[in-house]
């Protein structure tokens, strides 16, 4: 299957998979962003996609970012009729801790190297740079329902208890 991608900035990269055998292709930030703790940012792409409709893109998070860092790749759903640049929501969970009233200043790349920004050094800020692999996206096909109101639905051995109540052995 083939896929249509326009470039909306020259520097955008186009997905590509890191391995075959890859479900997911790889969504690369077109620009430096800075995220300090507690932030959420929209990260570009420089993408957008002709999806045929019935399909949609699934953006999601790579594993070694949420691993090893404290950034977390927010689920994202881009639908068949979307034109637009296709960007990752990032938010950055770290919590600034004080070391004697003051903060401690370290600030880390995505690849956890120090960063050189002195403007932006609280420890737990992260610098994604313009070429990083931030996500990973997945066409899907879209299964399309039609909804159907009724006064009962059938019974379950699970019924209504969820939210855990399977336990966790």
């Amino acid at each position: 299957m083939s896929l249509s991608v326009k470039k909306l900035h020259p520097d955008a990269s186009l997905p590509k998979y890191a391995k075959q055998g890859d479900s997911g292709f790889d969504l690369v930030a077109v620009e430096d962003v800075i995220i300090e703790p507690g932030e959420t940012k929209l990260i570009k792409t420089g993408l957008a996609f002709e999806i045929p409709k019935g399909y949609e893109i699934q953006v999601r998070p790579r594993s070694g970012i949420t691993l090893k860092t404290k950034l977390r790749v927010q689920l994202g759903t881009v639908d068949s009729n979307y034109r637009g640049e296709v960007g990752v929501i990032v938010d950055n969970t770290y919590h600034v801790y004080l070391d004697d009233g003051d903060f401690l200043y370290k600030p880390w790349t995505i690849a956890e190297e120090v960063a050189s920004n002195a403007e932006h050094n609280i420890y737990g800020t992260y610098l994604i740079r313009k070429g990083d692999r931030i996500a990973q996206a997945v066409l899907a096909p879209v299964a399309y329902t039609e909804f159907v109101e009724v006064d009962e639905l059938s019974e379950t051995e699970r019924g209504v208890n969820g939210y855990g109540s399977t336990g966790i052995n």
